[in-house]
């Protein structure tokens, strides 16, 4: 019986698949089968019942997970104190919102690289929504996304903030007197995927005023910088993405008699067994958030 056995069998329980687990362990499903065999017949009872392509834990199975996981504790947590960290080693799936990408994630990964030099990051840049499904499903280990993961088991923690300005292609004349939400109901909007929180707020600004406001939304950020600076419309966007373009004169920014909220991004990632090199990655990530100075 070794962690690496450990490990799998946890996983299986918590995913309920021997597939999924192969593919969250980076392993081929008959080796992942061969390791639970090899347990099954260490320990002399069976551990899992198959129904289908779906397992469930027997009364044993059950009884083994509680030690499994105290054991997948104590092991991350005496690599964390007594290990070097080149021997500290594996794959950490990170999922970032593109907002975030844009700004300090690089700094972030310069700082997991040397406190850790032996972990890989995986990077999945994707909108929030997805992304709080991916980290519930053990798709992914941490996400920095807007708003929380409400599942059993996941820590939240606020992570950073970006407030929103209004801005526009000079080319469009937008007065330089703050316009009322009528005003802006007007104008064509480019904004965050549906269901994200700026295409709500902006959808429920607009909407009382002008239920004919045309809205294009794009889970691209960088698509959406390049249609407002094209002309194509009006966007509210982190001050921190676009200070090219502000700089550059590409845009123009200007006032809007009514706020809208600001973007509030979390750390969302499991409370799961094993998991202090995830908790160490994501206290790394309040770190350069602190250090860039960025508003928590």
């Amino acid at each position: 019986m070794n962690i690496r056995t450990l490990e799998t069998f946890v996983w299986i329980a918590r995913l309920g698949s021997f597939r999924a687990a192969a593919k969250r362990l980076y392993a081929s499903q008959p080796s992942v089968s061969a390791r639970i065999a090899g347990l099954e017949d260490q320990l002399g009872v069976a551990l899992f019942d198959r129904i289908g392509r779906h397992v469930r834990l027997t009364a044993k199975g059950r009884e083994l997970l509680v030690y499994a996981e105290k054991m997948l504790n104590l092991h991350s947590e005496m690599l964390q104190v007594v290990a070097t960290p080149t021997a500290i080693h594996g794959t950490i799936r990170l999922g970032v919102s593109e907002t975030i990408a844009h700004t300090w994630l690089p700094q972030m990964i310069e700082r997991v690289s040397e406190a850790y030099p032996a972990i890989n990051l995986e990077l999945d840049v994707d909108i929030s929504v997805n992304l709080a499904d991916k980290v519930a499903n053990h798709d992914i280990d941490i996400a920095f996304l807007m708003g929380k993961v409400n599942q059993p088991g996941m820590i939240n923690r606020r992570l950073c903030r970006y407030s929103l300005v209004w801005v526009a292609s000079p080319r469009l004349a937008i007065p330089d007197t703050p316009l009322s939400p009528a005003d802006l109901a007007k104008w064509p909007i480019i904004t965050y995927p549906r269901k994200s929180e700026p295409y709500t707020n902006i959808r429920s600004l607009v909407d009382p005023m002008n239920h004919s406001t045309q809205i294009h939304s794009s889970s691209s950020l960088s698509t959406i910088i390049r249609m407002t600076v094209d002309g194509i419309g009006i966007s509210a966007l982190p001050r921190e993405i676009i200070q090219q373009e502000l700089a550059s004169g590409r845009l123009k920014q200007f006032d809007v008699e009514v706020s809208i909220p600001d973007l509030v991004f979390n750390a969302a990632y499991g409370a799961a067994p094993g998991g202090n090199v995830v908790h160490a990655v994501a206290e790394l990530s309040f770190h350069t958030v602190s250090e860039c100075n960025v508003d928590t």
